[in-house]
């Protein structure tokens, strides 16, 4: 919970009890800029809510390039969200019955009236109540229990995975180690297996949707990794105009040079699904050049990915080779014209 003074007193709502309301707030206010934040803010908005969602940074979605940021903020936006960005909530306050919040905003303080919050900041582990303090498992700073490669605590015979034990609050990512923590449980004095986390993807189920695989822009940069970038904007794209979803676009990462694939992130409807491809690229190291290789159903949105490798190789092309072919066809060219030419005259 933010350090918010009077929230505790005006009450607050979770992704984890927000599931208890009984009747629509008219007047709903969302703390929080992640896929959380994100998706209930969206969510109370089609369900006919007034809602505010406030953020103390300069844009939502933090974790993901600015330009999908921007994509989802202006479709937030256009369907009648307030966000206000750069704003810190100050305090929270009843007066005759009437809830409302201090904003502060350069420099300014607001004053806006709600009927109900959502706190959607972050999530802690839950790590108490369970024994480990009595059987000193220490944990990590950030909360979560400390486990080795194979997802054992300093116990071998204990385990712990999800979100309690991170590095990735995702079911997806709870279940991969899952599978993990069953087989080395059940073998693991023969063969014990680390858990891989080298292709870790996610999605935030907002219109448009957004799905990332391996690395975007902000992380290759913060890790100083070189790459090439390669975008394919769905507004061209026949399913997505026939949909009337043509907003969002496909953008891949490659080492520089090659087709090798780095990470991608794609912004359109149904992108969650769309990912699946890519996933299974990186996982088993298969390039562009193998997804432009294989066939895709027209019209379908899955097509976004052959289209992104096509651009990908349109850039790349081999353009000596190229140079070479055309000089060929040219030289076949002019033989089929003597050879003509020949055949009229009865001199072949």
């Amino acid at each position: 919970m933010p350090p918010i003074k009077g929230l505790q007193e005006a009450g607050y709502l979770t992704s984890d009890t927000v599931w208890d309301l009984n009747e629509q707030p008219k007047r709903l206010i969302v703390l929080g800029r992640g896929a959380i934040g994100c998706e209930l803010t969206q969510s109370f908005t089609h369900l006919g809510g007034e809602v505010v969602q406030v953020e103390m940074l300069a844009r939502i979605m933090i974790r993901e390039d600015e330009e999908v940021s921007e994509i989802v903020m202006q479709r937030l936006i256009r369907e009648g969200v307030d966000v206000l960005i750069n704003t810190k909530a100050a305090e929270d306050a009843v007066v005759g019955g009437e809830k409302f919040v201090l904003y502060e905003s350069e420099g300014q303080i607001l004053r806006i009236g709600f009927d109900e919050t959502i706190v959607a900041v972050r999530r802690k582990a839950n790590t108490s109540g369970f024994g480990l303090e009595v059987l000193d498992i220490p944990l990590n700073a950030n909360g979560t229990v400390v486990v080795n490669d194979y997802l054992q605590t300093v116990y071998p015979n204990i385990y712990a995975v999800g979100d309690v034990a991170g590095p990735y609050q995702f079911t997806h990512t709870a279940s991969h180690q899952v599978w993990y923590t069953a087989v080395n449980s059940l073998f693991g004095v023969v063969k014990k297996f680390k858990a891989d986390y080298s292709v870790i993807l996610c999605a935030t189920f907002v219109e448009p949707e957004v799905a990332r695989v391996g690395l975007n822009e902000l992380e290759a940069n913060a890790k100083r990794i070189p790459y090439e970038v390669t975008c394919y904007g769905i507004d061209d794209l026949d399913r997505t105009i026939a949909d009337s979803e043509a907003e969002g676009f496909v953008k891949v990462l490659t080492v520089p040079g090659k087709d090798n694939i780095l990470g991608v992130t794609i912004v359109g409807e149904h992108a969650g699904d769309l990912i699946a491809e890519y996933v299974l690229a990186m996982r088993h190291g298969l390039g562009l050049n193998k997804v432009l290789g294989t066939i895709h159903i027209y019209p379908t949105s899955a097509e976004a990915n052959k289209y992104s490798a096509g651009e990908w190789k349109r850039v790349h092309a081999p353009e000596k080779l190229l140079q070479w072919i055309a000089a060929w066809h040219r030289w076949r060219r002019g033989r089929v014209k003597v050879t003509e030419i020949g055949a009229e005259t009865g001199r072949v």
